[in-house]
């Protein structure tokens, strides 16, 4: 055999040993792989981290239930080996919504009286309602369907009131959704305790048996200042204090309240807890509408956590709370639905929203909660206003691995020049494909995996006949 023909089969017997060796070779690159959970490949990663890092192209690797690690998609597919991979190329990888405010149960009182005040809406319509109907079977209905509508809408994170809390949380931890989940607790008669005491034992019980939960953060809520006396408050702080429980509670929602409070207590609302030792840095305060400068020094200076409602002070007139001033303070400030009977939905990103637009009417300034202040107070500033920001709140390596996947291309969307105001001024809930909760995918493509969408719908619906034979009665 002459040299050119000695060459060229020598050439082509290493090439076949190449094709042959190359996907032994291709094994053991994968073999030396960090095994991971889960791998969210692809798409724009808007971390919300310090830094506010986006990333083109970038992915997020999960194990465990946490993030092992956030970066360009090549470099972590490089890294590690997933048992499942979720497809996020074309769209926005986000750190999963955080209602900071609601009463999930109520949903199922969502259009029953609208267009009224605090006062008027609360005596003369829910609470009458809530007297009539509301049972540990109507909690669990309506959190089913609360949780539903949330899901579907990138929230992996609320902060609930409501009775029953028990069962909030039950239906909760079962759908696998996060939630710092606070029995409601007043100074007259509810549907789940008839008296102060009857509902400081049920608390108690309820803060011990979900201590340590890795999703559902118990917590004791104190109605309001105008609800629940000065002893029970007290009351409330030291079974907080005994426990180590979060503490949540109405705050300075209406003038009205600050008027009363004022007149009974020779303080305004913030001053008169801060006054009896109340506030403290597991507290969370809902709405802080009517409060002045220094009310706002009172909680940066306790470490509290306030959550901003806008759709819901408008829809009641309540009020304008002072998010730009509390901003600035440095206040740990989030963003809140309220319960869906007085907003009427439990959209975040209407909230968010709703928050940006409305301070710059209010303020006459359009430069004041730009797009990314107003996404950060849904995100990681939702998280310090519950007090969990060491584990949510912004995609980073070490915290629960809790995120939503976000179409981007709608024609609603269309053009795109800036992920933050894509997202906060053009985003819906009806734009979320996929959601991550603890590192579980608990809605794929648009469908719910954890709830049974038909089933929630037609249950709510049955009780939407009982409330209404009720209010004929």
């Amino acid at each position: 055999m002459n040299l050119p023909k000695r060459l060229a089969l020598a050439a082509a017997c290493a090439a076949l040993c190449c094709s042959l060796l190359a996907p032994a070779a291709a094994q053991r690159r994968r073999g030396r792989a960090e095994r991971v959970d889960l791998l969210v490949s692809g798409g724009t990663v808007v971390t919300m981290d310090a830094a506010r890092r986006v990333i083109e192209d970038g992915a997020v690797a999960v194990r465990g239930g946490r993030v092992v690690a956030v970066g360009r998609r090549a470099e972590l597919a490089r890294r590690y080996a997933a048992a499942e991979v979720v497809d996020a190329a074309g769209r926005a990888v986000i750190p999963g919504l955080i209602n900071g405010h609601t009463h999930i149960p109520m949903v199922l009182f969502r259009g029953l009286a609208d267009d009224l005040d605090l006062n008027e809406w609360l005596t003369k319509y829910i609470f009458p309602a809530e007297a009539k109907n509301v049972t540990e079977e109507f909690v669990r209905v309506g959190t089913r369907l609360g949780l539903a509508e949330m899901i579907r809408g990138g929230t992996t994170t609320y902060c609930d009131m409501y009775y029953f809390e028990d069962a909030v949380a039950e239906e909760t931890a079962r759908a696998g959704v996060r939630g710092l989940l606070g029995e409601t607790v007043i100074d007259f008669p509810v549907a789940d305790n008839k008296t102060w005491a009857e509902a400081m034992r049920y608390t108690e019980g309820y803060l011990r048996k979900w201590r340590g939960h890795p999703l559902v953060t118990p917590a004791v809520a104190p109605h309001a200042p105008y609800t629940v006396s000065e002893e029970h408050l007290r009351e409330v702080r030291k079974l907080s204090d005994s426990l180590n429980a979060a503490v949540v509670i109405h705050l300075s929602e209406t003038r009205k309240e600050v008027e009363d409070i004022s007149k009974q207590k020779g303080a305004r609302p913030v001053e008169y807890l801060a006054r009896i030792g109340f506030l403290g840095p597991r507290t969370v305060a809902a709405h802080t509408v009517h409060i002045d400068e220094g009310e706002i020094g009172l909680l940066k200076q306790h470490g509290v956590g306030s959550v901003h409602n806008p759709e819901s002070n408008m829809k009641l007139a309540s009020g304008v709370a002072p998010v730009p001033a509390m901003l600035r303070a440095g206040v740990a400030l989030g963003l809140g639905t309220d319960g869906a009977a007085s907003n009427n939905d439990l959209s975040m990103w209407e909230a968010m929203d709703a928050a940006a637009k409305l301070h710059k009417l209010s303020s006459n300034d359009p430069r004041v909660v730009p797009a990314e202040d107003a996404l950060a107070m849904a995100t990681i500033g939702g998280a310090r206003a519950l007090h969990m920001e060491r584990d949510i709140g912004s995609l980073e390596p070490g915290k629960r691995a809790d995120l939503v996947v976000v179409d981007l291309d709608e024609l609603h969307q269309t053009p795109r020049y800036n992920i933050y105001s894509h997202l906060v001024y053009a985003t819906k809930a009806g734009d979320v494909r996929t959601v991550v909760i603890e590192g579980r995918v608990v809605m794929r493509d648009r469908r719910l995996l954890t709830l049974d969408e038909a089933l929630v719908k037609r249950q709510a619906r049955d009780f939407r006949d009982r409330i209404a034979r009720s209010l004929k009665q």
